[in-house]
């Protein structure tokens, strides 16, 4: 923590928010032993109640408040309703987050958030939770993760890139969004065009043409083009790509986030950090391959593209 202007501390972190299945808690304990690498202290804030299989320690667990099944027991909910109704006790129950929360001061906080969407497109409670941060001198960056095997799908990444531009304007903090398990898109199929263009979120009309050579989605270009529109006109989603396994990819979003949350690097870590990036170039640094697997696929669709021309 810092101190500011008025005396009180600041404290610095991410809350890391997405859909089920994104990866929020592998990349909390990921970034927390990559941090704790550079000499930051960091703690892991459990905030999601269905989570009950926990991969390392948390230094804070909403199952002490509250849990899912315990809501749906006793409420008779179903689990969208019940993590609802979490999420409005937690905003209720502020003191007591607030409490054990003084118990992380000095540390670099990150906040593993449920997977419910309409927790970060439209409901208030977490919101709430979040401005009741800030009020408590957090500086926030959120931290949107989304599977990379989105982008095999033109449909379902015109799908994410609206729920991502909605979580944004709803959430109100500094954003981050982040394309998750790209160790994993070679398993995923082909991609329509460069990675690039998924990441910065190229010119959209491409997408939309591309989609309207399926006889289904064919029907439907008139609605994909005014939701690409819509993206457009906000031009505020992008993503950064990450394999949670490679520290170049760490050091990437990491570098992200301390923009967005206005973290500022001291000389130590700096040193720590290259010294780490150093030893990752004779290790496991492949994810500047990312991009060379990219180009493979379009390489060898274009040359499936020539074969299929020289048999004409």
């Amino acid at each position: 923590m810092a101190e500011n202007s008025r005396g009180g501390s600041l404290a610095f972190g991410q809350v890391v928010i997405g859909p089920p299945g994104s990866g929020k808690t592998s990349y909390c304990h990921a970034m927390r032993d990559f941090l704790g690498r550079l000499g930051r202290r960091v703690a892991v804030v459990n905030l999601d109640p269905a989570n009950e299989a926990l991969p390392g320690p948390c230094a804070l667990d909403i199952a002490e408040l509250v849990t899912l099944a315990d809501v749906m027991g006793s409420l008779g909910l179903g689990p969208n309703g019940g993590l609802l109704y979490c999420m409005e006790y937690l905003a209720a129950n502020a003191d007591w987050l607030r409490e054990r929360l003084r118990a992380l001061r000095g540390h670099y906080v990150l906040f593993d958030c449920p997977g419910q969407v309409e927790l970060y497109t439209h409901h208030q409670a977490l919101k709430d939770v979040f401005g009741q941060l800030a009020k408590w001198n957090f500086r926030l960056a959120a931290v949107h993760l989304v599977d990379s095997h989105y982008c095999t799908d033109p449909g379902k990444f015109i799908s994410v890139l609206c729920t991502s531009l909605s979580t944004m304007l709803h959430v109100e903090l500094p954003h981050v969004n982040v394309l998750s398990k790209m160790d994993l898109i070679e398993q995923y199929g082909k991609l329509a065009f460069n990675l690039d263009y998924y990441t910065e979120v190229l010119d959209l009309s491409y997408l939309v043409d591309h989609l309207a050579s399926d006889p289904f989605f064919r029907n439907f270009r008139r609605l994909n083009e005014k939701l690409v529109e819509v993206i457009e006109d906000y031009s505020l989603v992008s993503f950064v790509p990450l394999n949670v396994q490679d520290k170049q990819s760490m050091r990437q979003v990491v570098q992200a986030v301390d923009k967005a949350n206005g973290y500022s690097f001291g000389d130590q870590e700096q040193r720590s950090l290259e010294a780490l990036m150093s030893a990752a170039v004779g290790a496991d640094f492949h994810f500047s391959s990312t991009l060379a697997v990219q180009e493979k696929y379009v390489q060898s669709q274009d040359k499936a593209v020539e074969e299929e021309v020289m048999d004409l």
